[in-house]
């Protein structure tokens, strides 16, 4: 799995010249523009609720002695909360959006990388992969949410918040991977079928969005080149493991 890893992480080498190569830019404007308006959403609403749900948990200390310091904590926690529930809706809602715009990007990419234009696979409207991606992503978000929840409790544990912490950090991965993958698979699989194959290759997901994630600690310009790079990322390496699989058909 380490191996599959390092290849994810690996794959966005090369990426900006790929995308400046088959000109694929303009088929990011709108992409991009999601992700500006839904990180600036989730930014100011994060902003307005860390002290509402701070003051939520300090409601549980009735003790007079404390309670300052127990308030401050309590923001401090609600603030930490937002923020990793904002970076996870964050991610599906902007996979989501951007899924009928992305799978003809992936579809470019993988026709340069086989040489062939006949490749065959199901041919999907735009009404159909923007439900394809936000079935994926639906599912995947509730899923992230179910695990990272109790593991934000833990990381307030000593000691045990370093292991929870690298758990939260690879799940996160895993899912945002998952997404990025599923451009490219949406065109060869059906829904059951591209979960059971993410499985198998969960390494190369994880490596995928663990460079991902990363790329949104860079201010205004992480969010604008994030799903570019990712994207081909994830679709040369899809794309490889079809191909040595034997699951591009040719017509």
């Amino acid at each position: 799995m380490i191996k599959n890893i390092l290849k994810g992480i690996k794959a966005y080498t090369g990426t900006l010249a790929l995308i400046s190569k088959l000109k694929l830019w303009k088929y990011f404007l709108i992409p991009i523009i999601i992700s500006i308006i839904t990180a600036s959403i989730i930014g100011f609403s994060a902003y307005g609720l860390s002290d509402n749900l701070g003051n939520f948990f300090a409601k549980v200390w009735i003790w007079d002695w404390g309670k300052e310091t127990f308030t401050s904590f309590s923001t401090i926690v609600g603030a930490i909360i937002i923020v990793v529930i904002g970076f996870i809706l964050y991610k599906h809602i902007v996979m989501a959006l951007s899924a009928p715009f992305m799978s003809p990007v992936s579809e470019k990419i993988e026709t340069h990388l086989t040489e062939n234009k006949n490749n065959k696979h199901r041919n999907t409207s735009f009404k159909a992969q923007l439900w394809r991606g936000i079935r994926i992503n639906g599912r995947n978000l509730l899923r992230e949410l179910l695990f990272s929840v109790p593991l934000l409790v833990l990381k307030f544990i000593p000691v045990v918040n370093i292991f929870s912490a690298i758990l939260l950090l690879l799940i996160q991965a895993y899912y945002t991977g998952f997404g990025n993958i599923d451009y490219t698979l949406e065109r060869h699989f059906k829904y059951k079928e591209s979960i059971a194959f993410v499985r198998k290759n969960r390494g190369l997901a994880i490596g995928n969005g663990i460079v991902f994630m990363l790329f949104l600690f860079i201010p205004i310009i992480g969010i604008i080149i994030v799903l570019p790079l990712s994207v081909t990322a994830a679709t040369t390496q899809t794309v490889q493991l079809l191909k040595a699989e034997n699951k591009l058909v040719k017509e």
